[in-house]
């Protein structure tokens, strides 16, 4: 893992992230079944198209979204409480070999890794309900596990006004296997994109 320390948002970190298959949005790259997505052309495209321009994708914030990061230093903090733990912010995080990456919500010692939602109250007692990792957040979880090599990840669900469901989530190694199969897969078609239609006379 390479880790690049700049703050998550920043022009830095969103200049490290051009072109770059993120964990956030391994989901539209492979299924949770470990196959090939529908949707990985168009992520493809869009990450050409940022490598090729120079300019990330514009990014929509929905209000429930921007409640979910106000609140996320809260959630740290709750986590760190309960678990008598640091949790170490970090900027972007790179596969050691591949242009593919992640941006944790913390990481645990030399082990661990956070992953923190801060959902509409019903979203959360649906996830408090259930008692595991939503399926929509599979492939960013395994993705984090994967790019940094660390051994488990907890994911949080936090709410002010209720109690925050936390799990822990091992590495499932053959799924680990597929998932850095397809990754690679985009990296490469990017590349030779890029590549292909960069103009040089620019």
């Amino acid at each position: 893992m390479r880790v690049l320390s700049c703050e998550q948002g920043s022009d830095e970190w969103l200049r490290a992230r051009l072109g770059v298959p993120s964990a956030s949005m391994f989901a539209k790259i492979v299924t949770t079944k470990g196959a090939w997505s529908t949707q990985a052309d168009s992520y493809i495209n869009q990450l050409i198209a940022e490598d090729l321009t120079g300019e990330p994708t514009p990014f929509y914030q929905n209000e429930h979204m921007a409640r979910g990061t106000e609140l996320e230093p809260e959630a740290r903090s709750a986590y760190e409480f309960m678990h008598d733990v640091v949790v170490e912010q970090v900027g972007f995080c790179l596969h050691d070999t591949l242009r593919a990456g992640c941006s944790p919500d913390g990481l645990i010692g030399e082990k661990g890794g956070l992953e923190i939602k801060a959902p509409a109250a019903a979203t959360h007692v649906s996830y408090l309900r259930d008692g595991k990792l939503p399926s929509k957040y599979y492939q960013q979880v395994m993705g984090c596990l994967w790019i940094t090599g660390r051994e488990w990840w907890d994911f949080m669900s936090y709410h002010p006004d209720m109690k925050p469901l936390i799990v822990r989530v091992e590495r499932d190694e053959e799924y680990i296997a597929a998932l850095e199969q397809h990754i690679a897969k985009a990296v490469e078609l990017i590349a030779v994109n890029v590549d292909k239609f960069f103009n040089k006379e620019k």
